[in-house]
């Protein structure tokens, strides 16, 4: 499985082809603590949110609705979701990662259940 520090970097959206259909800039929340803050507190994020490992996200106390992807350990989406403030998603059995950003941001990068992402230049 991949291991990953907290960090910035970038999310690559691949498209079938093998082309790039999205770079988007990406926070690593690795450490329990970083995984535990996640999107507290926030009002916007410019980007997205790579919560690993995880296999499930909860939104409560959260301030705005947000998209979930869940990714296997080949790092393909393997479920998305938009979950408004104050639920609790359920754990996915294949995902061993969890991309969090705002809602509506993952359609437009056109990252859909199937796709497959990468993680670069997390520093």
């Amino acid at each position: 499985m991949v291991r990953w520090r907290d960090g910035r970097g970038e999310l690559v959206v691949l498209r079938p082809d093998g082309g790039v259909s999205a770079r988007v800039p990406l926070e690593v929340a690795a450490s329990y603590r970083a995984r535990t803050r996640g999107l507290l507190g926030r009002d916007a994020l410019e980007g997205a949110l790579l919560l690993s490992p995880a296999n499930s996200i909860h939104t409560f106390r959260m301030r705005m609705p947000i998209d979930v992807a869940y990714l296997d350990r080949r790092l393909r989406v393997v479920a998305v979701r938009t979950m408004p403030p104050g639920r609790l998603g359920r754990p996915r059995v294949r995902a061993r990662h969890v991309i969090e950003a705002e809602a509506g941001a993952m359609e437009g990068w056109g990252l859909g259940v199937g796709a497959v992402v990468e993680v670069r230049a997390v520093r």
